[in-house]
C-alpha cells in the first residue's frame, strides 16, 4: 500500500484514513473520483471496503487475481473484495473463531454481486474433495433460485434483492467448505400484487412464461404472454432488454436439480407460482345486493386444481367472511373491494409462505453431512449480510421505514464494534486510550424500537385495539406519545418553514442519515398481514404439498392473534444482531456512482447522499480520532530501512529497535508517533506522506555516481564480479542440495525393505505421508467397508498384520492408533481384533473402551519396584495388577500381586512367589450369576471352595466402599451408592480359558467381580 502513495496525486490515496482532511467530504469525493476514473473501485477505510458499482466489466475477478489474493497480508496488495474475504477466511482458520462480512449499499450498488465474488472465491481458494464439491455447488446455485423468488427489477436495478439475506458458510477444522444457512429478513410480499410504473414483480413469474416449455405452461394452464396477466402489468415493463428471462429459467432449473429438489417439489412449487397468477386475474362483481360475486370461474377452477382446493368451498371463502359469535359460525358476504382485498391477500400470504418453505429447503440441502466426523469436530463459519440499504424514495412507506430501522440498528452495531476493535488493538499494543466522540444513535433506535413508547409498539397497539383504527389515528397517537422527541415531526408539530414539506398524513423521521418522511397511509393495513379464517382453513386442507407445509392445521386451533409484521421483523433483527455480535466483523460499503448505469459517469450529488447514510464520514472520523497509521515493525523497516545508515541495508537487532533508531534518523516528533509493543503508530498522514517522499540517500548517491561516471570503472567491475560470485554461489549451493536430496531418496528406495533406519527413513516417511494423503480422500464410506486404498509394501507390516477381517472391523482400527509406549502396533491391534470377539455386544461400555490401548501394568509408577522383577524378567510379563486374597477362615485381606505371562499366573507377596499356575493345568472356571444391583438391593453369591465347602458372598449397598466378616461369618461386599439410574451388574463367571495367550483388557474391560475366596 505505501508503495502506491508515491502516485497519490492521480491515483488518490488507497485508504481514506490517509486522507489529510479526514474531516472534509470535498476531499472525500475527490479521492473516491479520481479512484474512480481510474477504475480503481476499492477503496479502504481502515479494514472497511468502500466499493464503487463500475457498469462494465473488469479484469479483476480472474482465477488469477483470486490466486494472488490467497494467503496475502491484507494491506500488502490493493484494496479489493478478495482482500476481505481472504483476511476474514484466514483469521478464522488460525484463530478458529467466527466472522461476518457486512455488505451495504443502496438497490443497484452492487451487493448481490459483491456476495457472489466472496462466494466464488472461497469456492475455488478452499481445499475441497469430491463430496465438498456438491456442497460447494449447492452454495453456489442458490443464489440462482433466492434471486428468481426474491429480486425484482426497480426503477433503481434491473435485479434489486427486494429480502435481507444473511447466509453462513460452514468450515471443517482443514478450512473446507462444509455446509451453510441463509436466513431471509422481510420478504417484499407487496410486491405480488402491486409494482410501481416502470418496475416488475418477481422475476420467476417472467421467467416460466418465458422459459418454460409447452407442456408445463399447458399443465399450468397459463399462456406465454405475461400481459395476460393483471399481477404483471401494473409497471408497464414485463419486458426489459437488460433481462434475459429465458436463459435465466434454465440456470434456476438447473439449480433446483443440484440443490436435490425432486420432481413432485418442482410440480408443487411451479403450481403455486402459477396459481398466484391465476389469483390475480379473478374479477369480482356485484350482485344486487351489493355482494361480491365471481361471474367468470375459469381462473379459479385452475387455481382450485393446483392448489388441491375444493373448488366450491374456495369460491365461498373468496366472496365471504366467517364471523364466529360465541359459539357460533356466521358467514358475511363481502363487498367488491373487500373482496378484492381477501384475494390479494391470499396471493401474498401464498407468495411469503413459500418463498420462506424455499429458504428451510435450500438449508437442508446445504446443511453440514459430509464425513463421519463432521458431527464431533468444531466448526467456524464466515457470514455474508446481504441486506438493503437505507432508502429514500419519492413516497416512503411502510416497508421504507422497516429497510431504515433496520440500517440504524446496523450503523450502531458498526460503531460500537469499530470502537470495540481500535481499543482491544491500543490496550494489546500497551497504547494508552483515549476516548472518541462519535454520535450515537441509539437515541434513533429507541424511538423506533422501545416497549410501550416506540413507533413499533405504538403501531401494534393501533392494530389490536376494538374499534376502528385508520392510518390517522395512528399518527394522531404518535404526536401524542412522541411528538416532544427531538427526532420526529408531523405537519402539527412542525414550525412554518418545515410545514410546507410535510402532508397531513407524513410524519418525519431524522435518521443518523438524514431527514425521511414516511406517508403513514397503508401502515396499519401492511403491519397487520390479516388472512380471513377461512381462506386460511382453504390452503391448510390444500393437497399440495408445500402449501400444507405452509399452512399447518395446528394454527387454526390457536385462537391468539399472529404477531404484526413489524414485531416479527424487530425480533428477528434482534436476532440477527445477537449472531454479528457473536462473530469477528469485516465491512464493505457498496455505492451507485450514477442513476443510468453509465460506466465511467461519476455524479457527485448522488454519491454525496450514499456517503452520508452509509455512514462513511462518520465512520472515517472514528478510525481517524487516534492514529492514522500503523504497522507492524518489521514491515515498516522492511519498507523504509534504506533511509538510515544505521538500518541499511540489513539490521542484526530487534525490528522494534531499529525502527526506533530509523525514525529518529528521520526526525519524528514524540506528538506523530507512538511505539506499541508490536507496531508503530503513526498519528498524521502528513508523516507518512513526509516519509514516503524522502529520497534514499544511500541509494540514490550510489546511482548517481555511476550515472555521471565519477564511479571508479575498476571497483565497478569488483562490485559487479563479486555479485555474480555470489549468484553463482546460491545456485551452486541449491543444485548441491538438489543431488544429495535425490540420492537419500534412491538409497532410502533401495533400502525400502529394511528395517526403519536412517538410510531409509525419509523415503519411508515420504511414503506414508503421500499414503495418508490419498486416503484421507478415499476413507470408506462405514467401518465394514473393506475397500481401502491398498498401501505401499513398506506398509504393509501395521495393514497385514495378524487379526484383520476376522471381526469384520479391521483396517478401520488402523485410523484410531496412536504411540502406545511398550507393544507394538501390530500386537496391540491383534489383540483388539480377539477381544472385540469376546466382549462385543456382551458389556456394557465396551464400545467406551475402544480407543483405550491396552497397558501391560495397573501398578503406579511408585509402586513399580514391587512386582517382583527379581524372580520373574519384566521381558515375561504380559500384564501385573494389585489383586487383593481373603482367607477362607476369617476373610482376612492380604494384597498381592497378580501377574501373568504367556504361559502360567503368578501369585506374588513382596519378593515371594505365592503361587504359580500353568495355564495348561486350567480345564476353566465356573460361577453362579448375580442378578443387577439397583439403587438400594442386595444379591448374593454362593460358592465351593476345598473338599465340598460352601460360602456365601453377600453384596450391597453402603456410604462407602468395604468387604468384612459380618456377624453370621459371611463375607460381605459393600460398594458405595450410585447416582439415579445406574446400577451395577456382575456377569456369569462362565469364562472357559480357549487360548494359552492372556488378554489384557484396560480397566473399562473389566467387569468380573475382583472379590473371590482363596
Amino acid at each position: 500500500m505505501e508503495g502506491a502513495l508515491i502516485a497519490r496525486d492521480k491515483v488518490g490515496v488507497q485508504d481514506f484514513v490517509l486522507l489529510d482532511s479526514h474531516t472534509s467530504e470535498a476531499a472525500f469525493l475527490n479521492n473516491l473520483r479520481k479512484r474512480y476514473q481510474e477504475n480503481l473501485i476499492y477503496t479502504y477505510i481502515g479494514s472497511l471496503l468502500v466499493s464503487v458499482n463500475p457498469y462494465q466489466e473488469l479484469d479483476l475477478y480472474t482465477v488469477s487475481q483470486m490466486q494472488l489474493y490467497r494467503g496475502v497480508n491484507f494491506f500488502e496488495l490493493p484494496p479489493h473484495l478478495y482482500a476481505i474475504a481472504d483476511n476474514a477466511y484466514r483469521v478464522m482458520c488460525n484463530e478458529f473463531n467466527n466472522h461476518f462480512i457486512l455488505i451495504s449499499g443502496e438497490s443497484g450498488a452492487g451487493k448481490t454481486e459483491a456476495s457472489k465474488k466472496i462466494l466464488q472465491y472461497y469456492a475455488v481458494t478452499c481445499p475441497t474433495t469430491e463430496q465438498l464439491q456438491t456442497v460447494r455447488d449447492r452454495l453456489l446455485l442458490s443464489n440462482p433460485v433466492l434471486e428468481a423468488f426474491g429480486n425484482a427489477k426497480t426503477l433503481r436495478n434491473d435485479n434489486s434483492s427486494r429480502f435481507g439475506k444473511y447466509m453462513d458458510i460452514q468450515f471443517d477444522f482443514k478450512g473446507a467448505p462444509v455446509g451453510g444457512h441463509i436466513l431471509s429478513y422481510l420478504i417484499e410480499k407487496s410486491r405480488v400484487v402491486h409494482q410501481n410504473h416502470g418496475e416488475r414483480n418477481f422475476h420467476i413469474f417472467y421467467q416460466l412464461l418465458e422459459g418454460g416449455d409447452k407442456e408445463l405452461l399447458g399443465w399450468l394452464g397459463l399462456e406465454r404472454n405475461p400481459q395476460k396477466y393483471a399481477y404483471l402489468i401494473q409497471g408497464r415493463c414485463a419486458k426489459v432488454f437488460s433481462i434475459n428471462d429465458k436463459n435465466d429459467w434454465k440456470i434456476v432449473r438447473k439449480a433446483f436439480s443440484i440443490i436435490d429438489f425432486n420432481e413432485k417439489d418442482m410440480e408443487h412449487l411451479f403450481g403455486i407460482v402459477a396459481s398466484v397468477l391465476h389469483l390475480g386475474n379473478i374479477q369480482f362483481e356485484e350482485d344486487s345486493n351489493g355482494h361480491a360475486i365471481i361471474r367468470d370461474g375459469s381462473q379459479i377452477k385452475w387455481i382450485s386444481k393446483l392448489l388441491g382446493a375444493h373448488l366450491s368451498i374456495l369460491q365461498e371463502a373468496l366472496t365471504n367472511r366467517k364471523i364466529e359469535a360465541r359459539s357460533e359460525e356466521v358467514l358475511s358476504p363481502l363487498n367488491v373491494d373487500l373482496a378484492f382485498y381477501a384475494r390479494d391477500a391470499v396471493a401474498k400470504a401464498i407468495y411469503g409462505r413459500t418463498f420462506t418453505w424455499l429458504v428451510n429447503k435450500i438449508n437442508g440441502s446445504l446443511a453440514n453431512k459430509v464425513g463421519f466426523l463432521s458431527g464431533v469436530l468444531n466448526k467456524t463459519v464466515i457470514g455474508l449480510l446481504d441486506i438493503y440499504g437505507f432508502e429514500v424514495l419519492d413516497t416512503n412507506s411502510f416497508e421504507q421505514f422497516c429497510i431504515n430501522y433496520c440500517n440504524e440498528k446496523l450503523q450502531q452495531l458498526l460503531i460500537e464494534m469499530t470502537l470495540k476493535a481500535e481499543q482491544e488493538e491500543y490496550e494489546l499494543e500497551g497504547i494508552e486510550w483515549e476516548p472518541i466522540p462519535y454520535f450515537n444513535n441509539k437515541i434513533i433506535c429507541d424511538l423506533v424500537e422501545q416497549k410501550h413508547k416506540g413507533i413499533i409498539s405504538i403501531l401494534d397497539e393501533e392494530c389490536l385495539r376494538p374499534g376502528e383504527a385508520t392510518d390517522l389515528s395512528f399518527l394522531e397517537k404518535l404526536e401524542e406519545k412522541v411528538g416532544d422527541h427531538a427526532h420526529f415531526v408531523t405537519r402539527k408539530l412542525a414550525d412554518q418553514k418545515t410545514r410546507k414539506s410535510i402532508d397531513w398524513v407524513d410524519f418525519r423521521l431524522l435518521h443518523y442519515a438524514g431527514e425521511v418522511t414516511y406517508c403513514a397511509v397503508g401502515f396499519l393495513e401492511k403491519n397487520n398481514d390479516l388472512l380471513y379464517r377461512n381462506l386460511k382453513e382453504v390452503l391448510c386442507n390444500s393437497k399440495n404439498s408445500i402449501i400444507r407445509e405452509c399452512f399447518l392445521l395446528s394454527e387454526l386451533d390457536n385462537r391468539r392473534r399472529p404477531e404484526t409484521v413489524a414485531t416479527q421483523f424487530k425480533n428477528s433483527l434482534t436476532s440477527l444482531i445477537e449472531i454479528l455480535m457473536s462473530k469477528e466483523p469485516s465491512y464493505i460499503r457498496c455505492i451507485k456512482p450514477n442513476e443510468n448505469k453509465e460506466p465511467g459517469k461519476f455524479d457527485d450529488f448522488l454519491i454525496r447522499h450514499q456517503v452520508k447514510y452509509l455512514g462513511l464520514m462518520e465512520h472515517l472520523r472514528v478510525r481517524r480520532a487516534g492514529f492514522a497509521y500503523r504497522r507492524k515493525y518489521e514491515l515498516f523497516l522492511q519498507r523504509y530501512k534504506s533511509l538510515c545508515p544505521a538500518t541499511w541495508p540489513h539490521w542484526h537487532g530487534p525490528a522494534a529497535e531499529g525502527v526506533e533508531r530509523l525514525i529518529k534518523h528521520i526526525g519524528y516528533k514524540p506528538e506523530e508517533y507512538k511505539l506499541g509493543r508490536t507496531k508503530i503508530f503513526i498519528r498524521f498522514p502528513k508523516t507518512l506522506f513526509a516519509t514516503e517522499d524522502v529520497p534514499v540517500p544511500l541509494v540514490w548517491d550510489l546511482l548517481a555516481s555511476v550515472l555521471d561516471g565519477t564511479w571508479d570503472g575498476g571497483r565497478s567491475i569488483k562490485l559487479e564480479a563479486c555479485w555474480r560470485g555470489a549468484l553463482a554461489r546460491r545456485a551452486a549451493k541449491k543444485r548441491t542440495w538438489a543431488v544429495q536430496t535425490i540420492r537419500k531418496f534412491i538409497n532410502g528406495f533401495i533400502n525400502r525393505k529394511k528395517p526403519l533406519c536412517e538410510e531409509n527413513r525419509d523415503f519411508v516417511r515420504l511414503s506414508q505421508y503421500h499414503y495418508l494423503m490419498k486416503l484421507r480422500d478415499h476413507l470408506p464410506k462405514n467401518v465394514l467397508d473393506k475397500s481401502w486404498l491398498r498401501p505401499p509394501s513398506i506398509l504393509e507390516e501395521v495393514r497385514g498384520s495378524g487379526g484383520f477381517g476376522r471381526g469384520g472391523g479391521g483396517p478401520c482400527l488402523v485410523a484410531m492408533c496412536v504411540h502406545i509406549p511398550g507393544c507394538s502396533f501390530s500386537h496391540q491391534l491383534q489383540q483388539k481384533v480377539v477381544t472385540s470377539a469376546v466382549f462385543s455386544g456382551k458389556k456394557e461400555g465396551y464400545l467406551e473402551s475402544l480407543s483405550q490401548p491396552f497397558l501391560e501394568t495397573r501398578l503406579s509408577e511408585c509402586s513399580k519396584p514391587l512386582r517382583a522383577s527379581m524372580l520373574i524378567p519384566a521381558r515375561c510379563s504380559q500384564y501385573v495388577t494389585p489383586v487383593v486374597k481373603y482367607d477362607r477362615n476369617g476373610f482376612k485381606a492380604r494384597e498381592r500381586l497378580l501377574v501373568l505371562t504367556q504361559s502360567s499366573a503368578y501369585v506374588v507377596e513382596m519378593a515371594k512367589i505365592k503361587q504359580k499356575i500353568e495355564y495348561s493345568t486350567l480345564k476353566g472356571t465356573s460361577g453362579s450369576h448375580c442378578p443387577r444391583l439397583g439403587p438400594s438391593c442386595a444379591s448374593s453369591l454362593r460358592f465351593r471352595v476345598g473338599s465340598g465347602k460352601e460360602g456365601t458372598m453377600v453384596f450391597t449397598v453402603g456410604p462407602e466402599p468395604q468387604v468384612f466378616k459380618d456377624k453370621t461369618g459371611q463375607l460381605t461386599v459393600v460398594r458405595p451408592q450410585l447416582g439415579p439410574g445406574r446400577h451395577l451388574v456382575l456377569p456369569p463367571l462362565d469364562l472357559h480359558l480357549q487360548r494359552a495367550q492372556p488378554l489384557l483388557p484396560t480397566r473399562q474391560e473389566v467387569t468380573t467381580p475382583s472379590v473371590s475366596p482363596a
